[in-house]
């Protein structure tokens, strides 16, 4: 078994192993796993994610597109009669022959229950089979599934599904759910509470909870940081708001929050996912690329998150190779898009990160005294007085000053091929290609 992860004791911020290891979470979204893949399809994906250097993927119980009405290609509904309280075994056993392969693999699984929108439809699919009618079967579902699953220690548990907890009266869900039927105000939070309360009774006290927001700056951390059953703090830097989405702003303001907890981006641009205007994606405005996963993925970690979830476009839905069923202008199909640059480049960020005292690390922005930038040009670094060791993500080709007077040793990483050379060691630096580099001083 795969120790758990918990939040570590001496970092808030961060996360660890039960055998007090440091964990960087680097995630991969894998939504609609459990619908649409075999199982050989399974081990396909599993194997290359973990060759890439990921360690945690992220799947659903009910997925989003028809996940209650269409079954999976074993045939499999995953309740009997939309009933909650009434799991399928075939769909289930399934469930638990794909985190026996993760497992095996030595990866992480977070969980999602179910997806956002058997919440909030029609904002989505839906059907509705949780409401703020049924608590006692909600927390019947959530605690079944602890049951089931109390004896995997590799599991993260995320409530949400892309949807809000609590919709506000003037930030932008107001207007949003409105179109949907719901006015502001409308509060999902006890939901929330009832599938928590469930996990935690059968699966124990041990379970690690967060929570997948919907994207943009509305994270967590402002509408259920109080929650006793919410762990870790996310975010969406997502693909509605365009490119330098600045998450590095978010993940600060989350960790100046009593109490302290991790924070994370939950789901940065997708690799070759159109670029806004949400929510009618337009190709004609370009698709994110390696270098804007690149960009929003370091400087989420650089600026104090515990980890980052990278995703495909492609990947998440598992396009087919029929392109008449593809989701949102997708490009390619799945198996095609498993290999694409970010997600052969991004495993160089875990590698970097635990190479180091990692837990000691601590965002120190106020240490590049010069030529920080904004936007694609924001500069984010990461630094350890006690390890002496510091890293520096510059985002676009830039002259910039940074305090590290320890220092004795630099060197240029490169974050498409996780190679590095050696610089001489100065206050002042030049990074030395157009794009992306990283500089580590020692």
């Amino acid at each position: 078994m795969l120790p758990r992860l918990r939040v570590a004791k001496s970092n808030p911020f961060l996360l660890e192993t039960a055998d007090d290891k440091p964990f960087l979470m680097l995630g991969d979204t894998a939504w609609q796993l459990l619908q649409r893949l075999t199982m050989p399809e399974v081990e396909h994906y599993l194997d290359v994610r973990k060759r890439q250097g990921f360690n945690t993927v992220w799947i659903v119980g009910l997925t989003e597109f028809e996940g209650l009405t269409v079954p999976n290609r074993n045939g499999d509904l995953p309740l009997i009669e939309l009933d909650p309280t009434r799991l399928n075994p075939g769909y289930w056993g399934f469930v638990d022959a794909v985190l026996d392969r993760a497992e095996a693999r030595g990866l992480y699984v977070g969980f999602l229950p179910t997806w956002g929108d058997k919440v909030t439809a029609p904002w989505g699919a839906g059907p509705n089979i949780f409401t703020n009618e049924n608590l006692p079967e909600i927390e019947t579902f959530a605690a079944t599934l602890g049951e089931r699953f109390k004896n995997r220690t590799n599991l993260l548990w995320v409530l949400g599904g892309d949807r809000p907890a609590l919709i506000g009266t003037t930030d932008w869900t107001a207007d949003y759910a409105k179109q949907y039927g719901w006015p502001a105000g409308t509060d999902w939070r006890p939901i929330w509470r009832a599938m928590a309360a469930g996990i935690i009774k059968t699966y124990g006290p041990e379970a690690l909870i967060t929570y997948h927001c919907q994207g943009g700056e509305l994270s967590t951390s402002q509408t259920i940081h109080n929650e006793s059953w919410l762990h870790l703090n996310t975010m969406q830097s997502g693909h509605g708001g365009g490119h330098d989405m600045p998450v590095w702003d978010w993940i600060a303001r989350d960790r100046k929050l009593t109490p302290a907890k991790p924070t994370f981006d939950a789901e940065v641009n997708y690799e070759d996912h159109p670029v806004s205007p949400w929510p009618e994606f337009k190709p004609e405005n370009g698709y994110f690329d390696e270098w804007d996963v690149r960009r929003q993925c370091y400087r989420s970690v650089f600026a104090g998150a515990c980890g980052v979830v990278y995703g495909h476009h492609s990947v998440w839905q598992f396009a087919s190779e029929d392109p008449t069923t593809w989701i949102n202008f997708a490009k390619m199909s799945w198996q095609e898009a498993m290999i694409r640059p970010g997600a052969e480049q991004i495993g160089h960020l875990r590698a970097l990160i635990e190479s180091s005292d990692f837990l000691s690390l601590h965002p120190t922005p106020e240490r590049i005294t010069n030529g920080q930038g904004t936007g694609s040009s924001r500069i984010e670094m990461l630094s350890s007085d006690a390890a002496k060791r510091a890293y520096v993500y510059v985002p676009r080709q830039a002259e910039f000053c940074v305090e590290a007077p320890w220092a004795t040793r630099a060197e240029w990483f490169d974050p498409r091929t996780g190679k590095s050379f050696a610089t001489a060691v100065s206050h002042s630096y030049r990074s030395p290609n157009p794009l992306d580099s990283v500089l580590v001083l020692r």
